[in-house]
């Protein structure tokens, strides 16, 4: 069966929209309702976070909802529970993101198990080293039709680049700064000319630009330099504001594609 991320990077080539929301926020069993509401509103491609105690490579708005996802009870096993019978619901790539932890004391092959049966098509893990993920992980993943999405940035040397390039599959995470998640307030906070170089390379993998959009601004901006873009912190902080779950879901994505 042809992986979900691939298909839809061959079906659509520009300007993919992918949001992060950390499972277990703002309410426990959002989780689905949130998916059905992405979906519904028209992003290609959602990431789901894990929850973890101790989110290093994350900003403030994204380790406060870590902590508020763990004190509601969010947990792997709940997670996968919750996501019994999502692909009767939902079509797009889903993504499950979080840190290598955890999932070590699920058991990797466990949990890559689980993801498959529930439908998850690849896994973000920003602590995952490459050549980890080489010696002990990648028949693993390959066995459940699972991508390891890996992550790139302006400190990336040439050679790395293409090393990271030839073990991707599906697309490469280009994180648009070397700072944590979080809202950049302008395009002139992300670096440019890392993105032209990148371009120049001739990578054999799509990209997608994350960390610091957060407006229609910066999504399109970042399109100019990739096939698309991730949104986390921006759309984390508007599921804490005030009102219905779709309505805010709803204004969100209006505004960030739109600019309504």
């Amino acid at each position: 069966m042809k992986n979900r991320i691939n298909q839809l990077f061959h079906d659509k080539k520009e300007n993919i929209l992918s949001v992060y929301f950390t499972a277990g926020y703002p309410q426990l069993d959002d989780t689905v309702t949130i998916i059905e509401q992405l979906v519904a509103n028209g992003v290609d491609l959602i990431e789901i976070g894990m929850p973890f105690s101790d989110p290093v490579a994350d900003g403030p708005v994204i380790q406060q909802s870590s902590l508020v996802a763990l004190k509601n009870g969010m947990t792997i096993a709940r997670l996968f529970e919750q996501l019994k019978g999502i692909r009767e619901k939902v079509n797009i790539p889903l993504i499950l993101m979080g840190y290598l932890n955890p999932v070590l004391q699920y058991g990797v092959e466990a949990f890559c198990q689980k993801c498959a049966e529930v439908g998850i098509d690849g896994l973000i893990l920003p602590d995952l080293p490459l050549e980890e993920y080489h010696d002990s992980y990648r028949e693993i993943f390959a066995r459940h039709n699972l991508h390891n999405i890996l992550l790139i940035t302006p400190q990336t040397s040439e050679k790395r680049l293409h090393e990271i390039d030839e073990a991707s599959h599906g697309f490469i995470y280009m994180v648009s700064s070397s700072s944590t998640t979080g809202v950049k307030s302008s395009v002139s906070d992300f670096h440019l000319d890392y993105f032209e170089r990148i371009n120049q390379l001739k990578l054999q993998n799509p990209r997608l630009i994350g960390f610091g959009i957060s407006n229609k601004e910066t999504f399109d901006n970042a399109c100019q330099y990739a096939q698309g873009a991730i949104i986390g912190s921006a759309f984390v902080k508007a599921l804490g504001d005030n009102g219905s779950l779709d309505e805010k879901i709803s204004k969100f994505v209006n505004q960030l594609v739109k600019g309504v």
